[in-house]
């Protein structure tokens, strides 16, 4: 199998882009524009590969899209704007590449033939709820530019499907942490800020409530869902952890060995969901999918490679 995956030297996609080099009969060619939290470091494990392919552009770009989308047998989409609090202070970056990318994307998909296309997207498109968890047809409300956005491009790939027969599918995740996450993310730039002896900050009271899901258990329901998801369906993917803001900010003292006098209350974020809660049963019955990594030995192994990497991510801290 010859896969596009769009956006994989970030955090997921370089996850994805090594896990499958290594494990399957594939070679993946990846499309990047390489911006802030876009890392050619991310492939280093896997440069040298014979299967693998890097080519840096923009999914907005329609020449770029069209040139490199031929020959591929499949599409898998992590290329996007994701930081709720960028898409807070400007929009427009998060519209033009999550939506009119992904429409480039999904024309020349069509174009091209492609057999199967993956978009990956968020739980954020759900908007929050107070109990209960998320069903695959609970209606979309989401509450950031960020995440109307997302919504935006999982209805086109859905369209697509509907109008033009493409293959699609669609997966929504929850809160990932793993290695080679940017450190703008909560848990990265907690671990890095509690590394280097500096406190963090905690939105209002901490109680809003967030799954926490393996980086690596994503890609797994992700390689399942491209595998035997059915066409034109869509598959949650989740960790079956939810904490509190503050739940999690005690773990990520304690495996770092600070205290909460390292902790800063700062005012709460504009539009700040209270609590995310996807029901994964339909990836669980119909794939198989099951998260291996528990939440306590994988944050330990996450503070051990921020702790050993320190020249991949200082750059990026100060940098930013």
């Amino acid at each position: 199998m010859k896969v596009l995956v769009t956006g994989g030297a970030g955090f997921i996609g370089s996850q994805y882009v090594r896990a499958l080099l290594t494990s399957a009969d594939a070679s993946v060619t990846v499309l990047d524009k390489l911006t802030y939290s876009g890392n050619r470091e991310n492939l280093a494990p896997v440069a040298g590969h014979p299967g693998f392919s890097f080519v840096e552009g923009d999914i907005v770009d329609r020449d770029t899209v069209a040139d490199v989308m031929k020959g591929h047998d499949a599409v898998v989409h992590f290329a996007a704007e994701s930081h709720v609090d960028r898409s807070i202070d400007g929009a427009e970056p998060f519209v033009v590449t999550n939506v009119l990318g992904t429409q480039r994307l999904l024309d020349e998909a069509l174009r091209a033939g492609v057999g199967r296309f993956l978009h990956v997207s968020t739980d954020e498109v759900y908007g929050s709820i107070a109990e209960g968890s998320w069903t695959e047809d609970w209606p979309l409300a989401p509450n950031s530019p960020y995440s109307a956005s997302k919504a935006g491009s999982d209805l086109l790939a859905l369209a697509y499907h509907r109008t033009h027969k493409l293959d699609v599918v669609v997966t929504r995740c929850s809160n990932n942490y793993g290695p080679y996450q940017f450190p703008e993310k909560v848990i990265p730039l907690f671990v890095t800020n509690l590394l280097d002896g500096k406190k963090v900050p905690l939105y209002g009271d901490g109680g809003n409530i967030r799954d926490w899901l393996h980086v690596a258990d994503h890609c797994a329901g992700i390689q399942l869902a491209l595998e035997k998801g059915r066409s034109g369906e869509v598959y949650h993917i989740g960790g079956g952890l939810e904490l509190t803001n503050k739940e999690l900010t005690e773990r990520l003292l304690e495996a770092c060995g600070r205290d909460w006098s390292f902790v800063t209350p700062v005012e709460d974020r504009k539009g700040h969901d209270r609590r995310y809660s996807l029901s994964i049963e339909k990836i669980r019955s119909e794939l198989g999918y099951e998260p291996a990594v528990p939440f306590e030995r994988g944050i330990a192994e996450t503070v051990a490679w921020y702790r050993d990497n320190r020249a991949w991510w200082e750059p990026l801290k100060a940098n930013s």
